[in-house]
């Protein structure tokens, strides 16, 4: 069966500002079917960005219980993300969602999984998808080499470096900041 694959996520924490950006690909098998999906989100009036891979439908599904414990939790990020992972982990129809999920605000970022993981990255910088690691690893590199670079300006680059190499991530990037 072919499945639809997509994205590259790219989050930094840099300087007190966050930056979450993604590509606008969704392919299926060996085809483009869309090449400007929107994967990233603010939550509680722009203090919370949302980033996803996988299933669109299970992301916006994930992505509103979130909203859902964030209100219920009074904004607390963490706490918000812990128990939508234990939820995720537990429940009999959210256990079948197919996605991933990166949380952040101007302090922290999040992964969140389908497997109970929420991983909290000891480098302020946190990538899901396909290309998640050539954009990752190119984040790494500004990070260490290219101090004077803001955090939006990192994630710009790392998925662009994601869409030169990975063939399911390309160049329409939408990249929303927490300031």
């Amino acid at each position: 069966m072919t499945k639809f694959r997509s994205t590259t996520v790219l989050a930094v924490v840099k300087d007190g500002k966050v930056a979450i950006g993604a590509d606008g690909q969704a392919t299926f098998g060996n085809t483009v079917a869309k090449s400007n999906v929107r994967k990233v989100r603010k939550l509680q009036d722009g203090k919370v960005a949302v980033g996803f891979a996988g299933s669109t439908a299970d992301a916006f599904t994930l992505m509103e219980r979130f909203e859902e414990k964030l209100n219920g939790y009074g904004g607390n990020m963490k706490r918000a993300a812990i128990e939508l992972a234990k939820d995720w982990r537990t429940d009999r129809f959210l256990r079948r969602l197919e996605a991933m999920m990166i949380v952040a605000n101007k302090e922290e970022v999040l992964i969140i999984s389908g497997t109970g993981d929420v991983i909290e990255p000891d480098n302020q910088i946190a990538a899901i998808g396909s290309g998640s690691m050539y954009a990752q690893a190119a984040a790494f590199a500004l990070q260490k080499h290219a101090t004077h670079l803001s955090a939006e300006e990192m994630v710009r680059e790392g998925l662009n470096i994601a869409g030169d190499i990975c063939i399911y991530t390309n160049h329409n990037l939408v990249i929303e900041v927490l300031e």
